[in-house]
């Protein structure tokens, strides 16, 4: 190798090494900011695909990863080129979307429900929600968490046979009840202290997945209509779609008359804030008690990082808040949620309800609702 006379052999090679440092550096900034802009045009997207619709539950996630990639972006590019300044700007608007999802799942949001701080015990009405696992063996973990909240309404998701049998440990307590062990994991079990009544078992987009619809009694004789579902999610080893799901959480809600006393509760395999749930809510009029308290993220309980809320119970505006809580692990892959609320019809004002939909959204509705019961009618 020749040296030049004068010129030390470090300036020969510093100028191109750091040119290529520098091309390399915008080319990954290109590739990144490329990659995480595929979920939030995914979100904005109305195909149902499994891949596609998955993208919708971890806007947290999605949004850290998109700031990361938008300061890193900002860093590498010297915006001497318009498609550096568009990349940024399209970083920018996905983070904003992303974050308009979720903002009202934060504390800084205004709360939907208002806490109750009266002295009305004979309306409160307590529920527990959980998801056992249908392979999960630590019955007694689940068991000592009832015997301790002590709810007035427990419901089992993934229940079978065994987790019947077991559960029998209970019934003292819980002497109605309602029972459907599947090994398909959808099976269904209702325990409560308080009296059901008009307990119809339905199947109502697909012959494999129940639902239970009713009405509980509370202690004053007031009687709340209740919707328990668990629908099929989205996934390669379940659903190819999302319409099965929308379909029978869109044809509940469609269902339910906005001037009666409702609780809708179960594991949805929906996020709080998708698309069919925020419809779910508008069609039905029920609120979600978690605006402005937190995520409550019930699954998966065994990877903290991919954590998002799939466990929901929602209600009329009829009711306020008295306690609400996520529950620790019992064995499952997610976690039990419990909730205490109190009916209160003559405070019906106090909580926020949302708008009505949309005449295009409207539409979008009954074209799932027909989709979902032509797909299990072939």
């Amino acid at each position: 190798m020749q040296v030049l006379k004068g010129y030390p052999q470090k300036c020969i090679f510093e100028q191109p090494i750091l040119t290529n440092y520098m091309n390399i550096a915008e080319i990954a900034a290109y590739l990144l900011s490329i990659l995480i802009l595929v979920p939030t045009a995914a979100s904005i997207s109305r195909f149902d695909q499994w891949w596609i619709r998955d993208f919708d539950f971890p806007r947290l996630q999605i949004s850290i990863l998109i700031l990361a990639v938008l300061i890193y972006s900002a860093v590498a590019f010297d915006f001497s080129s318009i498609w550096e300044i568009i990349m940024i700007v399209l970083l920018a608007l996905s983070f904003l979307y992303q974050s308009v999802k979720i903002y009202p799942y934060t504390f800084f949001s205004s709360k939907q429900v208002k806490m109750y701080h009266g002295q009305d015990v004979e309306r409160q009405i307590s529920i527990l929600v959980s998801n056992v696992l249908t392979t999960n063996t630590r019955y007694d973990k689940l068991i000592q968490i009832i015997i301790r909240e002590n709810p007035d309404l427990v419901l089992t998701l993934e229940s079978d046979k065994t987790w019947e049998k077991e559960l029998q440990a209970i019934e003292e307590e819980y002497p109605y009840t309602v029972k459907i062990p599947l090994k398909n994991l959808y099976g269904m079990h209702l325990y409560s202290k308080l009296e059901l009544e008009d307990i119809d078992i339905k199947y109502l987009i697909s012959k494999e997945i129940p639902s239970i619809h009713g009405k509980v009694k509370l202690r004053t004789g007031e009687k709340i209509n209740i919707h328990c579902l668990h629908p099929k999610p989205p996934s390669p080893s379940e659903d190819d779609t999302s319409t099965n799901r929308d379909a029978e959480l869109l044809l509940v809600g469609k269902s339910i008359d906005g001037d009666n006393s409702t609780l809708v509760f179960g594991d949805l395999n929906d996020v709080a804030w998708s698309r069919t749930t925020k419809l779910f809510l508008q069609l039905s009029g029920l609120l979600d008690p978690r605006i402005g308290r937190g995520f409550y993220n019930t699954f998966h309980a065994e990877y903290p990082i991919f954590r998002w809320p799939l466990d929901h119970v929602f209600h009329s505006s009829d009711f306020m808040l008295l306690k609400l809580k996520r529950l620790e692990k019992m064995g499952s892959d997610h976690f039990p949620m419990f909730i205490k609320l109190v009916y209160q019809p003559e405070n019906e004002n106090a909580n926020k309800e949302f708008e009505e939909p949309e005449a295009e959204e409207e539409e979008w509705v009954e074209e799932k609702i027909e989709k979902g019961k032509n797909s299990e009618a072939h």
